[in-house]
């Protein structure tokens, strides 16, 4: 299965879901359906009790569900039971609850989403200027922002070109490149911002976005130099694009005497990004 996985809010809590290319639908997690439909502080007990419940009955919706790895809030991935938009419509009819009727719009909104996506990826960019509009970002730091996703999406689109296929892979060589820059691994970094399955990225400052792109974009120029092919080749300019970006920024430190590794995040409790 081909999958480009994502984060969708409702009502300010996370849904963990992830896009089949294949079947080109998008499938939930149940339990954090359940939890926000129930707002039980145990969802999985209780999606667990009501799957036993389907499958006595003998409803085919239990034959619905599937198991994928999904991050949890350690920073691990966990085989968790998921389900696309129509089994998910039809589970929450099992669920009594308040939030049954605003979920069900939500969740026929974001797959219509996903389909004008598809057709006109515009679509996507509005809609995340949106999103970031109303978390109180700068429009500097959209604009930064949006910048080095299109950096970053040149990258993958190399590799995805040259032999680097496997999800895996792209964490490897992603976490080579932020490290190499930054001196930290990515769970390092989010820790330090007070990050759980939030993207680290949605919380940089201005200066970690531009100096992420810088080393992503010195990363994929270099690849394209020597033609690199597959993880191995391609942690050579990995190391190297990082490198450029830590010279850089080590430069500018010495010049500002501030850090530009920062802790600062718009986590709600935390003291908002500059």
């Amino acid at each position: 299965m081909t999958t480009q996985k994502n984060i969708a809010l409702f009502e300010g809590s996370a849904i963990r879901r992830v896009w089949d290319e294949r079947k080109e639908k998008w499938y939930f997690s149940i339990v954090d359906i359940i939890a926000i439909l129930t707002e039980s502080p145990r969802p999985r007990k209780y999606w667990n009790a009501l799957k036993t419940k389907l499958l006595e009955e003998g409803s085919e919706l239990s034959q619905n569900v599937g198991q994928l790895k999904l991050e949890s809030p350690d920073g691990k991935k966990y085989e968790t039971d998921v389900a696309d938009v129509e089994t998910i419509l039809r589970l929450v009819q099992s669920v009594p609850s308040k939030k049954a009727e605003p979920i069900k719009l939500w969740l026929a909104k974001v797959g219509y989403e996903r389909v004008q996506e598809m057709n006109d990826p515009e679509h996507a960019l509005n809609r995340s200027r949106e999103y970031w509009e109303k978390q109180g970002r700068s429009k500097k730091w959209i604009q930064q922002r949006m910048m080095g996703q299109e950096i970053r999406n040149k990258l993958t689109d190399y590799w995805k070109e040259h032999e680097v296929t496997k999800q895996e892979e792209y964490a490897i060589l992603t976490n080579i490149i932020h490290h190499e820059w930054t001196n930290l691994t990515i769970k390092e970094h989010k820790n330090l911002k007070g990050l759980k399955t939030q993207n680290l990225r949605d919380h940089m400052t201005d200066a970690e976005l531009v100096f992420t792109a810088l080393a992503e974009l010195s990363t994929r120029q270099i690849a394209e130099t020597i033609q690199t092919r597959g993880l191995k080749e391609n942690k050579i300019p990995a190391k190297k694009g990082g490198r450029i970006a830590k010279n850089a920024r080590r430069e500018l430190e010495d010049k500002t005497g501030k850090s530009v590794i920062s802790g600062n995040s718009y986590l709600p409790n935390k003291k908002n990004v500059q």
